[in-house]
């Protein structure tokens, strides 16, 4: 698989690095107050984000992550997305997944970038 170094989580707010490689957002709906200019998003996969069911039963509460990255993994499967995601960082590029929830420990780009590297 890759490795941990090919594939980094950075908040969509932060500022873009020239190191981050091929920046993509993995969220559903595109950040508040985030111009599309700023963000420098080369793709935005908002499919491979997760349903909004299970996005408002997350409600980013620490205690419900493991059980939210376990329910979000099996919502993964058979997505064109997540298989576009998993082809992104298969080309050997660096990767940095970009999300735009304000926990910087408990969202879906930190599950997604465990399963693309374990």
């Amino acid at each position: 698989m890759t490795s941990t170094s090919q594939v980094h989580v950075r908040s969509i707010r932060d500022e873009p690095a020239k190191g981050d490689g091929v920046r993509v957002l993995v969220d559903r709906i595109w950040p508040r107050g985030v111009s599309k200019e700023d963000a420098a998003v080369d793709e935005w996969l908002g499919e491979v984000g997760p349903s909004t069911e299970l996005r408002q039963w997350f409600g980013h509460d620490p205690e419900r992550f493991d059980e939210f990255a376990r329910k979000y993994e099996e919502e993964l499967e058979g997505s064109h997305a997540w298989q576009r995601l998993q082809d992104i960082v298969a080309e050997g590029s660096r990767v940095t997944l970009l999300f735009g929830a304000a926990d910087r420990e408990h969202n879906q780009a930190i599950v997604l970038q465990a399963l693309l590297t374990r």
